[in-house]
């Protein structure tokens, strides 16, 4: 998805172009982006030119939609799963003392998840990012600070 966010507006970018910049195999992301085609996130068109795009801007698409359209629910355990049902996967959620834990780690990351988004991860249009420049973007000034 980052790979689709860092060529928003230019086309669709094809998985043979994704797979080789992330050293994935190109069977693993046919299965990737089904899963994310099948949530709306991104569109394919086939032919010559053809690939995958995002569907939204970058802005626009929180990273809790793409965890959840590639992984399912968010859980640290399932008995805290976010999913409608998941109080009938285990039958002691209801009397459970550390389902109350497992709730707040859910809650906690899915939170964390809903406050970004998929343009917080992509780099200016050059699709680089010049680690002499001064860090403007969030992400990056807490780690300039850091370093």
């Amino acid at each position: 998805m980052v790979q689709l966010g860092r060529h928003y507006g230019a086309g669709p970018a094809s998985l043979a172009e994704i797979a080789a910049a992330e050293d994935l195999p190109r069977a693993y992301l046919e299965q990737l982006a089904m899963g994310l085609r099948d949530a709306g996130l991104v569109v394919s068109t086939r032919g010559a030119h053809g690939g995958y795009e995002i569907a939204r801007p970058p802005g626009e698409i929180r990273m809790s939609e793409i965890l959840r359209a590639l992984e399912g629910p968010i859980a640290p355990m399932i008995c805290a799963s976010d999913a409608p049902d998941h109080a009938t996967t285990c039958d002691r959620t209801a009397s459970c003392t550390v389902n109350f834990l497992w709730v707040r780690v859910r809650d906690a990351i899915a939170g964390a998840l809903e406050g970004m988004t998929l343009a917080d991860l992509v780099p200016l249009r050059a699709g680089l990012l010049d680690l002499d420049a001064p860090a403007t973007h969030p992400v990056l000034q807490g780690a300039a600070s850091h370093s």
